[in-house]
């Protein structure tokens, strides 16, 4: 008689009876089990061991690819993560953008703050104004500088004149195209001012504030893009007390303010100077 959970079959090579088990075939699907439980503690115990010197030579590849560090090498199975002469740090440094070199933008913002001079002095010698003007250009932009108030303002007086408005006119419908930020900021020479100005203080803020109302009033220059400002005597141009000196600090400048970051703006007078 078999017990239970088997069978009794004869072989096929012998012929003679053999006992199978079929109750037991679960210990293959048991064995199967055991080794995946071992291969994954296996895999676990290797992730949980840290080479440390290709981790640190991880952190060095991404910090180079990254511009934090220059590195003499970058391992990477692929390719170079970055220009040699980047991670060498002979070349400028990468923009945000990635594209250019911050000398390469300071190059760039010379010639269109350099051809925005050029079209405002066109325009005025067609009027025959470009001796009132002078322009200077620098980090913070493009300096557009109203000579000698009197030829502006009578003495005294904020009351734009005649020689004036048709200098703003010119100058504020090229502007008014412009999307740069617009400084007004009015000076005046170190003697003191009479009333109805208390201060040279009051007296330039109000000459610089006439010239911003007839940009944005005449001109069409958007009132969020511009502003007034009044520095008083703070801020001579020439050192001097002769008349010549004293008419060159009572002055109006009209600035258009380069939207260059500061380590682009701090090149452009190395720009210029190599240019030159």
């Amino acid at each position: 008689m078999s017990g239970r959970g088997s069978r009794r079959g004869r072989s096929r090579a012998t012929g003679h009876p053999v006992d199978e088990h079929v109750d037991e075939r679960w210990l293959v699907s048991y064995a199967d089990m055991i080794t995946v439980l071992m291969c994954l503690f296996i895999v676990l115990f290797a992730m949980s061991t840290v080479d440390q010197q290709k981790f640190q030579d991880l952190r060095e590849s991404l910090a180079t690819g990254f511009g934090a560090e220059a590195s003499e090498t970058a391992d990477s199975a692929s390719g170079v993560l970055v220009p040699p002469e980047v991670a060498s740090g002979e070349s400028d440094t990468l923009t945000p953008a990635g594209n250019i070199t911050d000398w390469e933008r300071a190059k760039l913002e010379v010639n269109e703050l350099t051809a925005l001079r050029e079209q405002i002095r066109n325009g005025l010698v067609q009027q025959g104004l470009e001796r009132t003007v002078g322009f200077a250009i620098d980090e913070r932009g493009l300096t557009i500088r109203l000579v000698g108030s009197e030829t502006f303002f009578q003495s005294n007086s904020t009351t734009l004149s005649d020689v004036a408005r048709r200098v703003l006119a010119s100058i504020g419908q090229i502007l008014a195209g412009s999307s740069n930020e617009l400084s007004i900021e009015g000076h005046a020479d170190t003697r003191q001012s009479a009333f109805p100005f208390a201060t040279n203080w009051e007296l330039s803020s109000g000459r610089a504030t006439e010239v911003l109302r007839h940009l944005v009033e005449s001109s069409g220059v958007a009132g969020e893009r511009i502003g007034a400002v009044g520095y008083g005597s703070a801020r001579p141009i020439a050192a001097g007390a002769a008349p010549t000196d004293l008419a060159s600090n009572r002055r109006v400048d009209i600035v258009v303010l380069s939207d260059e970051p500061e380590a682009v703006r701090a090149l452009i007078a190395e720009v210029i100077e190599a240019g030159s």
